[in-house]
């Protein structure tokens, strides 16, 4: 799912909470809202390592040419991973979820990130392209070993 995409559901999402817990205060929002596509972060990464990208230019040009590289092999039938996003794991998650223990502003930060993993999810089944993510770092990290 484009960023673009993910900023108007955060902040339709974020709207929505804002409408049944006013008392969440202004910070916690603001994070959940920053959280649900700052989590894609690590996309801007990959370019940048892939395709020494650094502007944001590059980067969205690398990553044009990844979803057309990305079609061309789901119509051959080929079903092959994409890029690994470190912050969409499970792990990352979890880890987030637990220093919301710590400090409320981690709790908002890990539900946003839980709805951006969800439009993902949603994007990824309706467009048959959940084959290239992979959810489980350990997973990752067992194959490149």
């Amino acid at each position: 799912m484009l960023p673009r995409w993910h900023i108007f559901w955060g902040a339709v999402f974020t709207a929505i909470l804002y409408y049944y817990i006013p008392n969440a205060g202004w910070l916690n929002l603001f994070l959940l809202f920053l959280a649900s596509f700052l989590i894609d972060f690590d996309h801007y990464l990959n370019g940048l390592i892939k395709s020494k990208a650094w502007t944001l230019k590059e980067n969205f040009k690398y990553h044009y040419n990844k979803r057309i590289e990305e079609k061309r092999d789901i119509k051959k039938g080929l079903k092959r991973k994409g890029n690994f996003h470190l912050f969409h794991t499970i792990e990352f998650h979890a880890l987030v979820g637990l220093l919301g223990l710590l400090w409320s502003g981690f709790f908002y930060i890990f539900i946003g990130m839980v709805f951006h993993s969800l439009l993902d999810i949603i994007y990824l089944v309706k467009t048959g392209k959940m084959h290239r993510r992979e959810f489980i770092f350990f997973n990752w990290l067992r194959k490149k070993i």
